[in-house]
Formats: structure tokens, sequence, C-alpha cells
């Protein structure tokens, strides 16, 4: 008996000895599980509006890190995360009942390309069929894959202090294509290369265009490709001008350019291009460069995203933290931004 007793006085000790204080642990509130802390993607958040009853819509571009656009996201791509002033953190909103969707953009959101074109004797004489074919199949790849959100202007340039213009800004392929038919070697006065000359040009072009669309209210970018089978004869302005003309340029504007040939200075052109540099060895691999770099550009117009969904958030709530997150191949990254919820109220669809 007296066994018996010792043995329960050992195991009440080891049991109070083991037991722990709990009454300071914090546990986490529901809904806090989630790591927003990766964020492997550059995220920029271009505008965000609201509209009642509840909707909130974000329009953002996604980047990978090294720069590469991140194009064609889906729906299932993308959580929301919302914190509102009686949230310890950032909570999971469910796509399903927040009808959270990606969203045609056109309305807010307009792309821009403008190709030029060296037309310099050269070119006239060596490459021009191959650079018209090259021309038609970059306006297919860019417009038939695209929207009315995206445009393409053509300009060209020679030996002349003059950037021409052959189409400006539109979304009719047929106009464009038909203008391209209408290139002729007997066009160019000029047959030297004011390859600088025509970037100074372009950037101007490029600026002023994009200004045009944001005065309207409308949220803009663009792409300038240009291409070359050389390097600058006319000497009117150097090197260095050109290049920082390119990088003091909008932000939303991406400098592309295509060199043709071994006379081409493959280190300036990076320069001029710092979007991207394709190089094209011969006219036979001139169309497939074309085609390569409307790839590029192609991705880059489609890595902007307007993305919208219906808050819980109701009137009263005031200003609302909101998380954006994508994730692709593996890999996430996070926006975070804020929203207004007053008279925010049922309905939203």
């Amino acid at each position: 008996m007296k066994s018996y007793a010792y043995l329960l006085i050992a195991l009440f000790i080891v049991a109070t000895s083991c037991q722990k204080d709990f009454s300071n642990v914090e546990i986490p509130p529901l809904g806090c599980t989630e790591d927003l802390s990766e964020n492997s993607f550059e995220i920029t958040i271009q505008d965000k509006f609201v509209e009642l009853p509840g909707k909130v819509s974000v329009f953002f571009k996604v980047d990978r890190k090294d720069g590469k656009p991140v194009a064609k996201l889906r729906n299932n791509d993308f959580s929301v995360y919302e914190k509102g002033k009686n949230d310890d953190c950032f909570k999971t909103i469910s796509a399903f009942e927040s009808n959270a969707r990606i969203s045609p953009n056109q309305q807010i959101f307009k792309y821009s390309t403008m190709l030029v074109l060296d037309l310099s004797g050269s070119v006239l004489q060596g490459s021009f069929y191959e650079l018209k074919n090259a021309t038609k199949q970059f306006i297919q790849s860019i417009i038939y894959r695209n929207d009315d959100a995206t445009e393409i202007g053509i300009w060209w340039f020679d030996g002349e202090d003059k950037l021409h213009e052959l189409q400006d800004f539109t979304e009719n392929t047929s106009l464009l294509l038909s203008k391209v038919d209408k290139l002729d070697p007997n066009m160019s006065n000029d047959p030297s290369t004011d390859l600088y000359g025509a970037v100074l040009k372009s950037t101007v072009i490029a600026d002023d265009h994009l200004a045009g669309y944001l005065n309207k209210g409308t949220i803009a970018a663009s792409s300038v490709v240009v291409f070359t089978d050389g390097t600058d004869q006319a000497a009117r302005h150097s090197k260095d001008e050109a290049i920082r003309a390119v990088k003091s340029s909008d932000a939303s504007i991406n400098y592309f350019t295509i060199g043709l040939g071994n006379e081409i200075d493959t280190k300036v052109l990076s320069a001029l291009g710092p979007a991207g540099t394709i190089i094209a060895d011969s006219n036979q691999d001139l169309e497939e460069k074309f085609k390569e770099t409307a790839d590029l550009v192609f991705d880059e117009a489609n890595s902007y995203y307007l993305f919208e969904y219906c808050s819980p958030k109701r009137d009263g709530s005031g200003v609302n933290e909101l998380v954006l997150q994508v994730s692709s191949d593996g890999l996430k990254g996070y926006a975070k931004t804020e929203f207004d919820a007053t008279s925010f109220e049922s309905g939203c669809n």
C-alpha cells in the first residue's frame, strides 16, 4: 500500500514539473499563417480605383528580379489579402466570394510600339526586301496576338537630319501592312546613317506620345524598336548623347535594338536597347530576329494587369490595407497598397 502511495506521489511530481505556463503565449489569430515575406517579383502598382458598391481595382506590372516581364498570368495566379482596423494581420479574401478576376484593360491602358527602320544605302542595296518581310512579320506578331490596347507606328531614317514618318501610331493592321508595301528603295535621298539622330528623335516622339495619353487620363507604356545594319556615319550627334537620351526617357518606355551583319557595334546597340538587343548574322535571319523581338515586346505589353475583386469591407471600416500576391513557376511576390471603403455595401459583382 505504501508503494502504491509513493508511486502516485512520484507521478504527481513528474506531471507538475513538466507542466508549462501558457498564459503569456500569443496564439496567432486565424488567417495569419500565410507567409507574405517572399518577394521574387518586382510588382509595380500603376494605379488603383474603387467603384461602389464595393469593387476594388488595381492596375499593376509584374517583372522578374532580372527585369524580364511576366506575361499572361491567369486568375488563379493571384491571391488577395486585406487588413482592416480590427485585424491583427492580413487575411485571405476568398477568390470565389469576392469574384476576383483579371479584367480587360483596354479602357484604361494603351501600349504603343514605335518601329524605327534604317533605310541607309547599305540596307537598300543589300537587305531591303528581307527587311520589308521582317517588318510585316513583326506587325502581325504584335497586333494579331493582342487586343485593342496595342498600337504600332513606323518611322525610317537614312543620312538626313530627319526621322521620316511612314505611319503614325494605329491599331489598323491592314493600314500598317499597306504602308510597308509602299516602301521603295528610291525613297531615300541620303545613303548615310544618322543612327544617333534617329534615336534622339525617337525618344522625343515616344515621350510626347506617352504624355498625350497620360494627359487624357489613360495609363500608357510603350516600346521603341530600332533596326540598323551599321554604325552612325552622319556624326551629327555623339554616342553618349544618344545613350543619355535613352536612359533619361520615361521609365514606361522600353528600348529594343535589332542589328544586322558584321558592321554593327554590338556594345553600342546594347546600350541603345537596354530592354533587349538581338543580332541577325545574315539577311536570311532577319525575319526570325524580328519575330524574336516581337515576342519580347509582346511579353512587355502583356505584363500589365487589371485585377478586380469585390471587397468584404463595408462603410465605416475606413482605410484598409491590401496585399496582392502573385504566384508563378513556384515563385511568389507581392505588392502592398490601400483603399478607402467609405460607402461600401453589398451588391458588388
